[in-house]
This record gives structure tokens, C-alpha cells and sequence, in this order.
């Protein structure tokens, strides 16, 4: 049986939107765009990052496991264990394009791609 007193570390989605990603070697990776609400659970389904271009402009936008991303609230800032060629290498999408949801065949793929497992498809 858990306390009630335990801190339950939450963020509203407008706080972390904008928020600078970086990677462990603190190298700016973009930006948190989006989150994604998986409506069955209620659980963030991914992230969508924003990696590239210059003043906004070209700009790519990926998707990202919710689990590939830890929030830092000392620096205030969200970091994501990955180099930037991951990301040049990632599947993405431009703002103009979002990939179509429900697409469970896209989604599995962007889990793959960075290596977890769906959220949805572990057993308890």
C-alpha cells in the first residue's frame, strides 16, 4: 500500500511544450512540439519533436516514444538518450504531413526504431 503523501511528479502538456531537447552530452536536439494521448488508456502515446532548420523553417518533425524522454526540472529542459545522427536518420514528417492516426503498423515502427516495445503490447 502506497503513503498519500508520496510525490507524484506531474507537468501540465503546456509546461513541456517548447521545451529544449537535449541529449546526455548536452547537445540540443530540438524541441518537444506535441504530445500525443493515446484516448483508449490515456497515456501518452509519443512525442512529437521538432530537429533541424533554422528559425522554425525546415524544421522536421518526428515522433518519439513518451519513454525514450526523462524531464529534467532542475535544468528545465527534456533529455533523450540519443545522438543527433538517430535523429537525421529518424522517420519524420513535415507540419504540413502528420501521419495519419490510428495507424498501429507506424506507430510499432516509430517504437522500433528506437528501440521499445509499445506500451500497449506488454503484458502485465
Amino acid at each position: 500500500m502506497s503513503k498519500t503523501n508520496d510525490h507524484v511528479p506531474m507537468l501540465s502538456a503546456k509546461s513541456l511544450i517548447g521545451t529544449e531537447v537535449v541529449n546526455l552530452q548536452g547537445e540540443k536536439l530540438g524541441k518537444l512540439e506535441e504530445l500525443m494521448i493515446d484516448l483508449a488508456s490515456g497515456r501518452i502515446g509519443y512525442a512529437v519533436l521538432s530537429f533541424g532548420g533554422v528559425l522554425g523553417i525546415g524544421d522536421k518533425l518526428f515522433a518519439v516514444p513518451w519513454a525514450s524522454l526523462q524531464v529534467d526540472e532542475t535544468r528545465e529542459q527534456i533529455v533523450m538518450n540519443a545522438h543527433k545522427d538517430l535523429l537525421e536518420k529518424a522517420p519524420g514528417f513535415d507540419k504540413n504531413h502528420w501521419p495519419q492516426t490510428p495507424n498501429g503498423l507506424w506507430v510499432h515502427e516509430v517504437y522500433s526504431y528506437y528501440g521499445h516495445e509499445p506500451y500497449w503490447s506488454k503484458t502485465p
